[in-house]
């Protein structure tokens, strides 16, 4: 099966910095877009970040200059650098990905992550 995992989220104070991480694993011919999302309680889930094969990356407003998308597909991992967190940065953050399984080369399919919890506060 295909599955996307993120890891990194926790506890951090306000100016700190965590990096997510998301890994890719199952039988994948190739990876075409991936995106982070989060959600906090009581708003509506929000594009944070997102990068597509070969081309520049988008942020949100709420994020811009502080954080920073990435992916390494040596390791089918997309990461999220986050520098000068906020309290309003609290959420559940998810990782996006368009993904073309081994067994059907030309299909691409969109796949979720469990989610993340990440924490600012002091």
């Amino acid at each position: 099966q295909v599955q996307l995992r993120e890891s990194g989220g926790g506890l951090v104070q306000p100016g700190g910095s965590l990096r997510l991480s998301c890994a890719a694993s199952g039988s994948i011919f190739s990876i075409r877009d991936m995106a982070w999302y989060r959600q906090a309680p009581g708003k509506q889930r929000e594009l944070v970040a997102g990068l597509s094969d070969g081309g520049s990356p988008y942020y949100g407003d709420s994020v811009k200059g502080r954080f920073t998308i990435s992916r390494d597909n040596a390791r089918n991992t997309m990461y999220l650098q986050m520098i000068n967190l906020k309290p309003e940065d609290t959420a559940a953050y998810y990782c996006n990905g368009v993904l073309a399984p081994t067994h059907h080369k030309t299909v691409f399919q969109t796949y979720w992550g469990q989610g993340t919890q990440v924490t600012v506060s002091s």
